[in-house]
């Protein structure tokens, strides 16, 4: 060949060869993402045969994670975000405190030191990005009370890796590695922090005061263009750009400045259709990410260490997982939200990887725990599906046999049942209006025009709190479970309003709903026709479908127009 065709044969090798191992995986009823990871270990440096370049890899895998991470931003705004704060900070970094203990006190005892240890135990902390956000998107989450908790947590634990990724050099040799620092090591190490702090403070402020404004009108003048070329090449470039220059600029993550530019960009009308015409990339570059993460494990260590191998993915998987449940129901959130943040968090990824380099080069880490941190990605990532499946069932066996889960989940909580303080006429014949999103606060805003009596369902507490101090009844919990739809008063409403895109739960609530009041109406909405057929087919209620509404009150409108000129 006249040049070097490292990136084609990368691209070729890794694409085509996650296909073939993707359709197997299928085959077998398998994830297709085990597929992807299998398909690594073949073109990896640990097997024979054919080796792709892992560092060609690694960066075309960290493009997929930006524009993963900024298809979020797309469907998350910043007050989606900003709602669970109060659950999402301090759950994250007890959540990374825990799991930092659980790795340092395995680390004891295999006799590693301190900054082992510590670098360790962070390292199995994190969660990966893109597992996470495939998981909520395969499983239409993102957008739920469940899936902003899991995207809230992640962004604190990158900028809590952002933390440690800076401090680890100045800190190196007072933990035993080597000694990086200046004379003045404590005064450096103060102001590397300060440093580190004001630029990601300078990062968020210029998203929010000249990302929010610029980028949504730079987005419109591409798209008055016409050409879908441009528009197509102005999202990606966006993305990547904005990622690219938050990392060299002002030291935050590829992943979080990327993460952030779709949250700016959000504020478009464009915004839907930015989401569309990234989504190829997004889907074909976050398979390459799973190849380079299956191209870094070595087999070997599946024989040579099998308990110090089980140990980290127990931690990762058990350890970090339950602390994740228990801190969720600690906040008096419902045990379906615990249990999916939990199944969320339950692996690890980029930044172990960026972790234990850094520990490596740092002589902080032993070359043992770089590859115990590998296998243990790969296995956590590989059992991820299963773990996500595994939620409904275990929900059933943990409320059935656990009492104590029960009073976690709604002890004392003066969320989860109506004031006696409002009046009963509002609690006849009203409306009960579950969830308060996008839609639900649309649908509120035109009931409060006409004068009509609702009480909200609402699993995010914080909206709850906001809406009693607005005087509108409102009860905190997820609306499948029959304790919330009865202090929501379902037995004296005359319409019951599922305003959440989800199909499985809606079913639920309304079979709960008519049970307790079998004359109650029933009005949902979906997302595709086929949903749509299938609810309607079971005489579940009236539903609406974005689109065909949209296509019908475009239709009133024209036809309305074209009237008017008639006459």
């Amino acid at each position: 060949m006249p040049h070097s065709v490292g990136l084609i044969t990368t691209i070729a090798a890794g694409l085509g060869l996650a296909l073939i191992m993707g359709l197997f995986a299928a085959r077998l009823r398998m994830p297709p993402l085990v597929g992807y990871l299998v398909a690594g270990i073949i073109v990896g440096p640990y097997t024979p045969g054919f080796d792709a370049d892992m560092e060609l890899a690694g960066q075309l895998a960290e493009i997929g994670v930006m524009l993963l991470m900024f298809g979020v931003g797309l469907h998350l705004s910043l007050e989606d975000l900003l709602s669970v704060r109060r659950i999402a900070l301090p759950g994250a970094v007890v959540q990374i405190a825990v799991a930092s203990l659980l790795g340092m006190g395995v680390a004891t005892m295999w006799n590693w030191d301190l900054g082992a240890g510590l670098v360790f135990g962070l390292a199995l902390s994190t969660a990966s990005t893109v597992v996470l956000l495939r998981a909520l998107e395969d499983r239409g989450l993102i957008e739920t009370i469940n899936g902003r908790i899991a995207v809230g947590w992640l962004v604190v634990e990158d900028l809590a890796m952002v933390l440690a990724l800076v401090l680890l050099p100045p800190l190196a040799g007072v933990l035993g590695g080597n000694d990086v620092s200046a004379p003045g090591a404590s005064a450096s190490l103060w102001g590397t922090l300060a440093i580190t702090l004001g630029k990601v403070a300078a990062f968020i402020a210029i998203m929010l005061i000249v990302g929010r404004r610029l980028l949504p009108r730079l987005l419109y003048r591409v798209a008055r263009t016409g050409s879908r070329e441009l528009f197509t090449l102005f999202v990606v470039a966006s993305a990547i750009g904005v990622a690219y220059g938050s990392a060299a600029l002002f030291d935050v993550s590829f992943a979080l400045g990327a993460f952030f530019a779709g949250m700016m960009m959000r504020e478009s009308e464009f915004a839907h259709r930015a989401a569309e015409e990234s989504l190829p990339l997004r889907d074909a570059f976050a398979v390459l990410f799973f190849v380079s993460v299956g191209m870094l494990f070595d087999p070997h260590v599946l024989f040579d260490e099998p308990a110090k191998v089980l140990a980290v993915v127990a931690i990762i998987m058990i350890g970090k997982t339950l602390a994740a449940i228990a801190l969720v129901l600690l906040f008096r959130y419902p045990l379906n939200t615990a249990l999916t943040v939990g199944a969320s968090l339950a692996q690890i990824g980029e930044f172990a990887f960026i972790l234990a380099g850094l520990g490596l080069a740092l002589g902080l880490l032993p070359v043992e725990a770089q590859t115990l941190i590998l296998a243990g990605a790969l296995i956590s990532i590989a059992l991820n599906a299963a773990v996500f499946a595994a939620i409904e069932p275990a929900q059933a066996w943990i409320r059935a046999r656990s009492s104590l889960a029960r009073r976690l989940e709604r002890r004392d909580d003066p969320l989860a049942e109506l004031p006696m303080s409002i009046d009963q006429s509002r609690l006849t014949g009203q409306v009960v209006l579950v969830g308060y999103g996008r839609v639900g606060r649309r649908i509120a805003t035109g009931l409060i025009e006409k004068g009509v009596h609702f009480v909200v369902a609402e699993e995010n507490r914080e909206m709850v709190e906001r809406l009693r101090a607005q005087d509108i009844p409102a009860v905190s919990g997820n609306a499948t479970e029959p304790a919330v739809l009865i202090q929501a008063h379902i037995v004296r409403a005359s319409l019951l309003i599922i305003a959440v895109p989800d199909t499985l739960g809606a079913r639920k609530m309304v079979e709960i709903a008519r049970k307790l009041n079998p004359d109650i109406q029933v009005v949902l909405r979906t997302h595709s026709e086929e949903e749509a057929e299938m609810l309607e087919k079971d005489h579940i209620g009236k539903v609406f479908m974005g689109e065909h509404e949209l296509a019908l009150g475009m239709t009133r409108y024209a036809l309305a127009l074209l009237n008017r000129a008639e006459h």
